[in-house]
């Protein structure tokens, strides 16, 4: 059926008679308008069967180009007359052209018919739509509408909206040409070119148009550069926006250096050079060129060559069987140095001595070189029986009997180091200088072990922790030594410290630390306190686990006021709860704050010492915190930009600023070979029971004072003595093992039995192990009571990796031994600090920079300039969600810098922002002379 038919269900006489008055009105209508010629409407209604009528076409929507006029047609059957009806008025009957026919299926009447719509037509129509036409058929059933077709005039505007912008972007950068298209009728399509050429985005997935008109290419390309221009059309016209020229520069990069060149001069004082080019890669496109030098010059020296020169000839040997005397010459006054010349000439010169008046006697000369043969070979005979009688009885001491001489060539290859020191008279060959060059990186291994003894070092039962017992180790094998029976105490720590720091290597000197001290390890007491607690109230404080580097600041004002807690810090001391996964490592110590309950107002900084060399291309640190019900959840990531906790990880030690208690602890995820874990490397000795035995323990441990702490404790109970100083060794991630060697024994001294002194432990061992340290022991004998006096070297390495040498020079008698000293912080005499004392800042001062700091300005926030100045430059977000942005920067000051309470680089810091109210010499007396805080102008605040 027709679209839009009205369908009337009247009976067939009475629906017959309204159509014929419908049809004589509509002829009366076209008599009053004149139309003289009209065609007359059917005087009566056929009487076959019908139906409505059925629109075969409909008119469509048009739009007049110009002034061109268009035509709109309509088609229906059957129809007994179809007329048009635009904008709610019949067309007049004569403006219908009007075709007739008979569908030759049906026999029913087709009719077709046209009517022509001009500019004129639609311009002087003025309606609140637009301007449109609808066919309207008849049949003896009745009316059938078609759609609607509207008529508009067409155009397109000149101006585009928004022209494309030329650009200049990196490579690799994105791209992004806007253009808007001129108004037009009907809506202009866009199309872009480049260089003239069109471009479809279907062929490239790196350029998408289909953005709203825009050009969009991702990544771009040194061939995206180029002019670009947005193209619009539509039925009337086309119209070119203003080219945009887009370049896609490229900066230089330098290439690598080239090897030093020789020194130009051959002779004396010269340079030499290096150099590189700005072409990894090159500037294109006017990118940047490479910043810095192409050529560096350094000074050389160059020996001068010297020509070698004959001495004077020797005397004349006496006159030999031969009738022959010699003479010889060398080649040393001067010898050749430094590429010069050898001496012309021969070096030897011979010539008869009898004046050719030579008789020898060949029987005689005979007979004495077969009696000087046979002498000498009595003596050879004698010498090697003596020898292997001396060789056997060695070995028998030892119980060891070799069989096969090859086991001899199997052992572990030592170094030709020089182990003495200058100016000790006990040590053999005084005078030889020491090698003072102690750290190396091989590329291959340097311990052969005879296949049984690689066989023991990996049967994993020789690895289990052993107690606090002397061993007395003659094979080779690696023991992991764990303290199986640890107090935990509780109350004030000891007076004496163990190496400590939380941002430096244990062990070195720091020139700007004034509060360091030497301590002799004898001072050390057995036990260690491993948990302190305070009660702490509104005024804040802080906890320290002395020479653990753990600590905790409770900051002013975190406890409600008229409320006090008694709080407590720990750190585990029994096996780790806390399993990494894969090749995770737990990094330092398990650290208990509590009580859980607490609730505080500001966050609380917790500092939790590491053993990872830090370095976020080979780590991803995280932070982990233990549930009640005993599981470990991750809190965030150290690199992580959060609101809930802040993580700042200093070289060695982590700051984590913390709104609850808990048990933390971090764990290092290696993300490449090249991540290292810092083991610290030291050496203690102790006479075994057997008078004339010493034991050498290496420990390799965690580079953190908690777990130095432990071995020291461990040694004190077994009466061992630290024999030098302890070093870093960097332990790479790279699979490969570690190996622990003694070398250069005196040989007429002291003895080890041969093939245990190196031993090699597997990567596995040393990157997965607990926190307990490793352990390796290695039994000396003296060959005299007489000997008290041991040189020796320890050499502690990584295969294809970092080495660490210590040289052991000490005497073995307690009354006689030189005491090896190291550097710590003295904070084990004030484990917990309570109140403004606790604190490195004065408290009015602190107000005053918060109030200054905290308060905003037409530039942005002052304390994002401080954090700035204080090298907190990651997620600032977090400050931002703080009451006091500038209270909690400085609370994570106070606890980086709780040993050196380095003032001076915060006041700094503040002169160079120059947002203080006046000087920070300015002070008062009486804030400067507190009797808790001893600053100075030369001191900082």
């Amino acid at each position: 059926m027709g679209r839009g038919a009205a369908r009337s269900r009247c009976p067939p006489r009475l629906e017959r008679w309204l159509l014929l008055l419908l049809l004589g009105l509509c002829g009366w209508t076209a008599a009053l308008r004149g139309n003289d010629n009209s065609e007359a409407l059917p005087e009566s209604i056929p009487s076959a069967p019908g139906t409505l009528p059925h629109f075969m076409e409909e008119p469509d929507d048009a739009y007049i180009i110009k002034s061109n006029p268009i035509v709109l047609r309509c088609k229906a059957m059957p129809a007994m007359q179809i007329f048009f009806k635009c904008n709610g008025e019949w067309v007049h009957q004569n403006e219908h052209v009007s075709e007739e026919s008979m569908d030759e299926t049906t026999g029913l009447k087709v009719r077709e018919v046209f009517i022509n719509v001009t500019r004129q037509q639609v311009e002087d129509f003025h309606g609140p739509e637009d301007y449109w036409c609808q066919c309207v058929a008849w049949s003896h059933l009745g009316t059938s509408k078609s759609r609607k077709a509207s008529v508009r005039i067409a155009y397109l505007r000149k101006n585009f909206e928004q022209d494309p912008q030329g650009k200049e972007v990196p490579i690799e950068g994105m791209i992004v040409l806007h253009c808007r298209p001129p108004e037009g009728v009907p809506a202009a399509e866009v199309e872009w070119l480049k260089n003239e050429e069109p471009i479809d985005s279907n062929l490239d997935e790196n350029i998408d148009t289909r953005a709203d008109h825009n050009l969009i290419i991702r990544q771009a390309r040194l061939s995206d550069s180029g002019n670009y221009t947005c193209m619009a059309a539509n039925i009337v016209a086309k119209r070119r926006s203003m080219s945009a020229t887009v370049v896609v520069y490229v900066n230089g990069g330098w290439s690598s250096w080239t090897e030093w060149s020789n020194c130009n001069a051959r002779c004396g004082r010269g340079w030499q050079k290096r150099s590189r080019t700005c072409t990894n890669p090159a500037p294109l496109n006017g990118g940047a060129f490479c910043e810095g030098m192409s050529v560096q010059k350094i000074t050389c020296t160059s020996l001068c060559p010297v020509d070698g020169s004959w001495e004077v000839w020797s005397e004349w040997s006496v006159c030999s069987p031969e009738c022959e005397h010699l003479r010889v010459r060398e080649c040393i006054a001067p010898p050749p140095r430094n590429g010069g010349k050898y001496c012309e000439g021969v070096s030897q010169e011979s010539e008869n001595c009898t004046e050719g008046l030579c008789i020898q006697d060949i029987e005689t000369a005979s007979d004495i070189a077969l009696y000087s043969g046979l002498g000498a070979a009595v003596i050879a005979v004698a010498v090697l029986v003596v020898g292997v009688t001396l060789y056997r009885r060695s070995q028998s001491e030892y119980g060891v009997d070799v069989i096969d001489s090859s086991a001899l060539t199997g052992g572990f290859q030592t170094f030709n180091f020089k182990t003495v020191r200058q100016g000790n008279s006990l040590l053999l060959n005084s005078s030889m200088q020491p090698d003072l060059t102690v750290s190396r990186t091989y590329s291959g291994p340097i311990c052969l072990q005879d296949p049984i003894d690689k066989e023991l070092m990996t049967e994993s039962s020789l690895f289990n922790p052993l107690s606090d017992i002397k061993v007395k180790v003659q094979s080779s094998f690696m023991v992991s030594l764990g303290v199986t029976e640890r107090a935990e105490y509780h109350g004030k720590a000891h007076s004496g410290t163990f190496p400590h720091g939380n941002n430096r290597a244990f062990g070195t000197i720091q020139a700007r630390n004034k509060a360091t001290y030497i301590q002799n390890l004898s001072s050390i007491s057995t036990t260690s306190e491993l948990k302190t607690t305070a009660i702490f109230g509104h005024l804040g404080g802080r906890l320290v686990v002395p020479n653990t580097g753990v600590s905790l600041l409770i900051p002013h004002g975190a406890i409600p006021e008229e409320s006090s807690w008694e709080i407590y810090l720990a750190i585990t001391q029994k096996e780790s709860s806390l399993e990494p996964e894969g090749t995770d490592v737990l990094l330092g110590p398990e650290v208990t704050c509590g009580p859980s309950e607490v609730a505080v107002s500001t966050p609380f900084a917790l500092t939790i010492p590491h053993c990872a060399q830090v370095n976020s291309e080979h780590w991803n640190i995280h932070l982990k915190k233990r549930t009640q019900q005993g599981k470990w959840e991750e809190v965030m990531s150290v690199e992580e930009e959060t609101t809930s906790c802040y993580c700042l990880l200093d070289p060695y030690a982590c700051h984590i600023l913390l709104n609850s208690f808990g048990t933390y602890a971090l764990i290092g995820e290696p993300i490449s070979d090249c991540a290292v874990r810092q083991l610290k490397v030291a050496v203690f000795g102790c006479l075994s029971c057997n008078s004339l035995d010493y034991n050498l323990r290496v420990y390799c441990m965690d580079n953190t004072p908690c777990a130095f702490q432990e071995v020291v404790s461990d040694e004190k109970l077994q009466g061992g003595q630290l024999l030098e100083e302890p070093k870093l060794l960097h332990f790479k991630g790279n699979t490969f093992s570690l190996q622990i060697s003694v070398l250069d024994i005196p040989p007429f001294l002291w003895r080890i039995k041969p093939f245990t002194a190196c031993q090699e432990v597997p990567f596995s061992r040393v990157w997965c192990s607990s926190p307990k340290p490793l352990h390796c022991a290695f039994s000396l004998e003296r060959y005299s009571p007489a000997t008290t006096q041991l040189a020796c070297k320890v050499c502690v390495r990584q295969v294809k990796g970092h080495e660490q040498v210590l040289q052991i020079q000490t005497s073995i008698l307690e009354n006689e031994r030189e005491t090896i000293t190291f550097f710590a912080h003295d904070d084990s005499n004030f484990p917990a600090q309570m109140g403004p004392k606790a604190f490195k800042i004065p408290y009015s001062i602190r107000q005053r920079i918060c109030a200054t700091f905290d308060t905003p300005n037409a530039k942005g926030k002052d304390w994002q300039m401080l954090a700035q100045k204080n090298s907190i430059n990651r997620n600032l977000s977090y400050f931002a969600t703080q009451s006091s942005p500038s209270a909690v920067i400085l609370d994570l000051w106070e606890a980086r810098h709780q040993h050196d309470g380095d003032l001076d680089s915060l006041a700094c810091a503040l002169e160079e922002i120059g947002r203080t109210h006046s000087k920070i010499s300015d002070i008062t007396e009486t804030e400067v002379e507190e009797p808790d805080f001893n600053y100075s102008r030369q001191n900082g605040l």
